[in-house]
């Protein structure tokens, strides 16, 4: 079968391949009866546009990365779908990467965009990233670069965050004001931004509340498995075992939930657990799961249209501010302050 393209629409109407090419695209320089004649010959023939020839001629790839640590988090997966609207709206693919928290594999990952193969990158750092300087080397080579809800502070790039001081208050204060007066803070990495954020507000709920804030109860986890187990199971078990979690990924709330489970442990009698998570059976666990929930899908949204006025060059990089979408403190039956 013939490969219908510009070049034998041109060649059947006697015209040169700019002029068919500009006819299709109904610019203004073609006569009205020029343009009728091509666009009836390309229904006829059935002609397809090759979007990638259309785009190499441009000197763009219709394609965005995105870089994130893992999709097992609900946050990241509200956040692809918001950021695929965008591209879809936009006519773009996007290729999904993943860090698995490692910044080697970062490093590597944006090393590979430089030649080009993608039009701006969409980014949010690995648990292991302590600078930026593979991130802002991408953005030197022309491409636009956002990063959203794993910032890194004290950049000049686009930011899109959440209040992540402000929601580890209200979380602590939250359990607080249930009665827990032993609180611990789970995290899975103390490099990143939100973590000091959410700690950070952990912290300031305890002083304003004149309860103490103890390092035993502020953990960090490993990232092998049993090694979480083992660390979970001494805190929960301990002398001075909390009597509430400030989770500050959901994976660790999930963790807790299952070592309760184990250990015999009663949620909320016992212990009393509030996560940042957007798990979407949040209200289906046993107890229901407390949530500070972030905005995952507005966020994903927000970095994809700041990136595209970037490529589209609708707006200026130093003009962009960060942009702070809010959370919301989700209270169930994990925290629940029980009768009796």
């Amino acid at each position: 079968m013939q490969t219908i393209n510009l070049k034998t629409l041109a060649s059947a109407l006697g015209l040169s391949v700019s002029t068919v090419s500009k006819a299709l695209q109904d610019s203004h320089e073609i006569s009205p009866e020029t343009k009728q004649r091509v666009w009836q010959l390309a229904r006829e023939l059935d002609y397809v546009p090759n979007p990638h020839a259309s785009s190499l001629r441009r000197k763009r790839s219709k394609i965005i990365a995105v870089v994130i640590p893992e999709v097992a988090d609900s946050f990241f997966t509200l956040a692809m779908k918001g950021i695929e609207v965008v591209a879809q709206q936009k006519g773009y693919h996007t290729l999904i990467y993943l860090t698995y928290e490692s910044l080697t594999k970062e490093q590597t990952i944006l090393h590979d965009f430089q030649s080009g193969r993608v039009d701006g990158l969409i980014i949010s750092l690995s648990g292991q990233t302590t600078h930026i300087d593979h991130v802002t080397a991408l953005e030197r080579k022309g491409i636009p670069v956002v990063l959203f809800d794993r910032i890194f502070e004290g950049t000049t790039l686009p930011l899109i965050t959440t209040n992540d001081l402000e929601s580890g208050y209200l979380a602590t204060q939250h359990l607080i004001r249930q009665q827990c007066r032993r609180i611990a803070f789970l995290s899975v990495s103390d490099s990143l931004s939100i973590t000091r954020q959410r700690q950070q507000g952990y912290l300031n709920a305890l002083t304003d509340s004149h309860l103490p804030s103890e390092p035993d109860l502020m953990l960090t986890l490993p990232a092998h498995a049993a090694d979480q187990e083992a660390i979970m199971t001494q805190l929960l078990t301990g002398p001075k075992a909390p009597d509430g979690i400030v989770a500050s990924v959901e994976k660790t709330a999930i963790l807790t939930y299952q070592l309760c489970e184990k250990l015999h442990l009663s949620i909320p009698e016992q212990l009393k657990v509030i996560s940042f998570s957007n798990l979407e059976t949040a209200p289906l666990l046993n107890p229901s799961l407390s949530t500070i929930t972030q905005p995952a899908f507005d966020m994903g949204e927000a970095a994809a249209r700041t990136l595209f006025g970037l490529i589209e060059r609708k707006s200026l990089r130093t003009m962009l501010p960060l942009q702070c979408i809010p959370s919301v403190l989700i209270p169930r039956r994990s925290t629940q302050l029980l009768a009796g």
